[in-house]
């Protein structure tokens, strides 16, 4: 069974971007794997800030990053760039830190106008940590989720392709190549 770890980076209590985070950690438990949410905003603000790894929740924080056969990255979208709580998480990862694993990065944001913040912005520093197979990103418009008490209603306009995406990923996981992926044998 693999082991996914979704990380969302929003500093907001009430973001739809950790909502969409915990959506896929329950579908990915509900496929059958171990998935666990981090929320980067609960680490301590002074420890991640000054890299200080030596942190016990820190360190707790790494050492799932290097337990996980994958990783999701989820973050709204702030000034057309994915968000600084995030890059200060990533920045203290070891070197290759994703070495091995599939990766998913997924942001949230008001407008198509950022759709390419994740391939400009997040999936170079990605591949930079080395990850195995990072596939295909995909951007989730604010209006396109509904929060109610609770729920996360997401609209069909994103839903399907969503789940697309989450099944490339699954796909990844278990090492079935890309042509597969897309519907076709490789």
């Amino acid at each position: 069974m693999s082991t996914v770890l979704v990380i969302s980076g929003s500093p907001s209590k009430t973001s739809k971007t950790e909502r969409v985070a915990e959506h896929l950690a329950r579908r990915l438990t509900a496929s059958g794997r171990r998935a666990e949410h981090l929320r980067l905003r609960t680490l301590p603000a002074e420890a991640l800030l000054g890299a200080d790894t030596s942190d016990a929740e820190i360190a707790d924080a790494v050492a799932k990053v290097g337990r996980a056969d994958g990783i999701v990255l989820a973050t709204p979208t702030y000034k057309a760039a994915y968000s600084g709580l995030l890059k200060v998480f990533l920045d203290l990862l070891p070197q290759f830190g994703f070495t091995g694993k599939a990766v998913l990065p997924l942001a949230t944001g008001g407008s198509l106008a950022h759709v390419l913040a994740l391939d400009y912005g997040l999936r170079p520093v990605v591949s930079s940590l080395g990850a195995r197979h990072v596939v295909q990103s995909f951007f989730l418009i604010d209006k396109h989720l509904t929060v109610t008490g609770e729920d996360l209603a997401i609209h069909e306009d994103s839903s399907a392709p969503l789940a697309d995406v989450l099944e490339q990923f699954e796909k990844a996981l278990d090492g079935i190549p890309h042509g597969t992926v897309l519907g076709r044998t490789a």
